[in-house]
């Protein structure tokens, strides 16, 4: 089985995957937040130094490209191609609303002609190779049957399916039908993405489909970072080394960010999912969500470790 970490803005970028990376290196993929490409081909900040090749080495990182303009497409592909990478993703899976309103990530969905267009332009000038992730449809899961005639005509890499509608945000079960359609109508490598937070999850869903040879997780992997470790070897988190991840997080955003105020911000985005693996973590997170002063957050944290212990569960959305 191979394991992908999916991309999620303001947590997983060059930092938090490095530091991932040292201390759980079963990860075959992690994937960049998405690149907003553009017609000026300029870069954010934040995106240049996601993908810069000095901020990723010894992993294998495939950055992710949001538009629907094909042009800009190739011309953002040919600037990454010059970092020395190979493979490109493009997000079909956004559901958020502003991106969906400028028919973009799962919102392109809608748009077949239009996204059969794209695709054929940007296969067409052969920069990279092309994953997909993609949800199953925009509004309803009736449209993936057309969708998969498109992705069918073209060289995939590979297609990641998220089995939810864009409506659904990231909630409702992932439909597994759908899936089990999508799997079997795909001329291409398949991974599954959706809903994998505890090795029973992750277990439940092999034993429906052994035929799946890659899975994409999320969430689940930000609020176990072991957890493909557990799956693999039934070796599960020590808090020790939770906490050191954690100490060396603070002390990489304190180079980078400009002031206290900013790595709180950071921090805090990360305690949404970490405070689902202690025990009664209920009035720590509190005061970590509240904490106005890093002297006070730091002091919740290590109440937290020092006092509960890591249990056995998975993210609670």
């Amino acid at each position: 089985m191979k394991f992908y970490f999916a991309p999620m803005e303001g947590v997983t970028g060059y930092i938090y995957r490095n530091i991932h990376h040292s201390y759980f290196p079963n990860v075959d993929k992690y994937f960049t937040p998405f690149i907003v490409a553009n017609q000026s081909v300029s870069f954010k900040t934040r995106e240049l130094q996601d993908i810069k090749p000095e901020h990723n080495q010894g992993m294998y990182v495939v950055p992710q490209i949001l538009t629907n303009n094909a042009h800009d497409f190739i011309q953002t592909s040919k600037k990454i191609a010059e970092f020395g990478y190979h493979e490109i993703n493009l997000n079909l899976g956004c559901p958020s609303g502003t991106v969906v309103a400028k028919g973009k990530g799962s919102g392109f969905l809608a748009m077949k002609d239009e996204l059969n267009r794209f695709l054929e332009e940007i296969f067409q000038a052969n920069v990279t190779k092309i994953s997909i992730k993609t949800r199953i449809g925009r509004d309803n899961p009736e449209e993936f049957h057309d969708l998969m005639s498109i992705f069918n005509q073209y060289p995939l890499e590979e297609l990641i399916i998220h089995p939810r509608i864009q409506k659904d945000m990231y909630k409702n079960t992932p439909n597994l039908p759908v899936f089990a359609e999508g799997l079997l109508l795909s001329k291409h490598e398949v991974c599954y993405n959706g809903d994998i937070f505890t090795v029973d999850d992750y277990e439940k869903f092999i034993a429906k489909f052994p035929q799946v040879k890659a899975v994409m997780l999320g969430r689940g992997i930000i609020a176990n970072p072991a957890i493909i470790q557990e799956i693999t070897s039934g070796k599960g988190l020590d808090k020790s080394i939770l906490k050191e991840f954690h100490n060396r997080l603070v002390i990489e955003y304190k180079q980078i960010l400009s002031g206290d105020r900013d790595v709180l911000f950071k921090m805090k985005e990360v305690w949404h999912y970490w405070s689902f693996m202690f025990t009664n973590y209920e009035k720590y997170v509190k005061k970590i969500r509240k904490a106005q002063r890093f002297t006070d957050y730091e002091q919740a944290v290590d109440n937290l470790f020092y006092e509960q212990e890591i249990r056995k569960a998975g993210y609670n959305s």
